[in-house]
């Protein structure tokens, strides 16, 4: 399973970004997706997850009513949408993956990492 993350960048606080990460697996639907990041110089931390068939989905307390996460099972594509970024959502984003069904990926661990997006928003 490989998962390729995109659509970071520099924004102003306020502003919005999309990230987009396309899988290449034989069975998206298979598959739990979600998001994390990674913050200069702390650990990282669960951003939000979603369901194998997008019916449910969990978020970071820190996201929540600011970013929505969606998924495409034809295109096998996960989406974070990123609204009225702050700067401490400055970090590098990571796509997740898990084979299996329970929802949520702060459950039973992430099987697949992609490489990471950086998303840097200025004051």
């Amino acid at each position: 399973v490989q998962l390729q993350a995109s659509g970071g960048g520099l924004v102003q606080a306020g502003g919005s970004l999309r990230l987009s990460c396309a899988a290449s697996v034989r069975t998206f639907s298979n598959y739990v997706m979600g998001w994390f990041r990674q913050a200069p110089g702390k650990g990282r931390d669960f951003v939000a997850s979603i369901s194998r068939s997008g019916g449910s989905i969990y978020y970071a307390d820190s996201v929540k009513g600011r970013f929505t996460i969606s998924r495409d099972n034809a295109k096998n594509t996960v989406s974070l949408q990123l609204n009225t970024l702050k700067p401490e959502d400055t970090a590098v984003y990571y796509c997740a993956a898990r084979l299996g069904s329970s929802p949520d990926l702060r459950d039973y661990g992430v099987n697949y990492w992609g490489k990471g997006t950086l998303v840097t928003v200025s004051s």
